[in-house]
């Protein structure tokens, strides 16, 4: 447990006990302000679909820090006024509080997300809300365009690392890098998050934006990855994918998002599901100030509201099935010891093990090899001009052997050819007989 957990912990103790001294019941949190009628409002469907104004009236997220890991979080006094406690840049082209938007494309996405996990609403309960409206927001702005100053898995270990470094109790990641695998360098950035107790929640993709199978950081064992539904819960074709990492799902269509300057847009994609997601952590770290990380999890997948004809237990589209805030806070669930999503670290011992551990040397036993035999003694030194034994032996007695019956067959068949010749001679020339 860590130290900032620890005085939570204390701190809502001392509330309660004094509560229960003075008045002799259990304390109930003060209505919150919520106007279903706003048309706004109203169409924040998940706030009832996902049972999250049922899960109000324990708790609205106080005293849990939601750490938002994005293009950054504008800044809109009625939205995010008290929410945003602290905030940073790694990408080497923000402001160093991380509150100035980056990316001309994408700049109010940071904002969007945000207002989904912990948007205030306004004093008369009207406008945007998120789900976890008393919670704290960190602001950490990243670029993700491919001419950002700092590579950008290095502006991810970076963050991460600032985040819990900053007393995040959730880590939210709205993206994808349409990849199985992930740099090394989050294998650490990842496993220090999990040994500081953080809930890591991120978005298994889009179809609609390529992505037709989850990615990293989607892929990291450990994680808590959301897929997207409709508002009638059925898997989205467009905003969301599918991959067996997927734990949970949330509403992806139909969503709407406070922009940098304030402006309630309609958009969609796992990208809002995974803030509907942090913030039920939220309210679950508030509802129970010592539960562990692990067992945060487990009570969102535990608890969630099954999916007919889904493959059971775990869906590649649904995961364990649609996100139920309320029964994740009021579920009686054993303590886990390991997290229900995989263990970073023994992946990390298995896979990365023949890269990071030395290779044995391979011994060699030489082989005895037998002296060569001593060489003949020299002979006597001969005059160069004459033969030696070795090439009359070899050389020129053979050749004697061969050539000399060639030459006398030659000189015998020459001699037998020349008398012929004289014989023909001799009776061409000799005189007729006399009568």
């Amino acid at each position: 447990m860590t130290a900032r957990r620890t005085l939570r912990s204390a701190a809502a103790i001392v509330v309660v006990a004094a509560t229960v001294l003075l008045l002799g019941v259990a304390p109930t949190p003060a209505p919150i302000p919520d106007d279903p009628a706003d048309p706004v409002r109203a169409s924040e469907y998940w706030l009832d679909g996902a049972r999250i104004r049922e899960a109000w009236q324990t708790t609205r997220g106080k005293g849990v820090t939601i750490a938002v890991i994005d293009t950054g979080i504008g800044k809109v006094p009625s939205v995010f006024g008290d929410a945003v406690v602290g905030g940073t840049d790694v990408s080497g082209s923000g402001t160093p509080d991380g509150r100035t938007p980056l990316g001309a494309v994408d700049g109010n996405h940071g904002s969007w997300v945000a207002s989904l996990a912990a948007g205030r609403g306004a004093p008369d309960g009207t406008g945007m809300i998120g789900v976890a409206p008393e919670a704290n927001l960190l602001s950490i702005s990243v670029g993700f365009s491919a001419a950002a100053a700092v590579p950008f898995t290095e502006q991810v270990a970076k963050g991460m690392r600032w985040a819990v470094d900053n007393g995040a109790d959730i880590i939210n990641l709205s993206f994808t890098t349409n990849t199985l695998d992930w740099d090394k360098s989050w294998d650490d950035a990842f496993l220090y998050a999990f040994e500081h107790d953080v809930v890591v929640v991120v978005a298994a993709g889009n179809r609609g934006s390529g992505t037709n199978i989850i990615g990293a950081p989607a892929t990291i064992p450990g994680v808590l990855t959301v897929g997207g539904v409709d508002q009638t819960g059925m898997a989205s074709i467009e905003a969301s994918t599918q991959g067996i990492t997927i734990g949970i799902s949330a509403p992806s269509e139909g969503l709407i998002g406070v922009s940098a300057v304030g402006t309630v847009v309609p958009w969609r994609g796992t990208s809002g599901a995974a803030p509907i997601v942090a913030g039920v952590a939220a309210l679950i770290r508030s509802a129970h100030p010592d539960i562990k990380a692990i067992d945060v999890i487990n009570r969102i997948i535990k608890t969630a509201i099954p999916v007919p004809d889904a493959v059971k237990p775990q869906d590649p589209l649904y995961g364990y099935g649609l996100v139920d805030a309320a029964a994740a806070i009021s579920a009686n669930l054993p303590a886990v010891s390991e997290n229900p999503m995989g263990d970073l670290a023994e992946w990390i011992r298995v896979f990365r093990r023949a890269e990071t551990e030395p290779q044995p040397v391979p011994t060699v036993t030489p082989v005895a090899v037998p002296p060569l035999p001593a060489p003949d003694a020299p002979t006597e030194a001969g005059s160069p001009l004459l033969p030696s034994a070795d090439s009359l032996r070899y050389g020129t007695l053979p050749l004697i052997a061969l050539t000399v019956p060639g030459i006398l067959v030659a000189l015998g068949v020459t001699a037998a050819a020349r008398r012929i010749r004289s014989a023909r001679i001799s009776v061409r020339h000799t005189p007729d007989s006399e009568e």
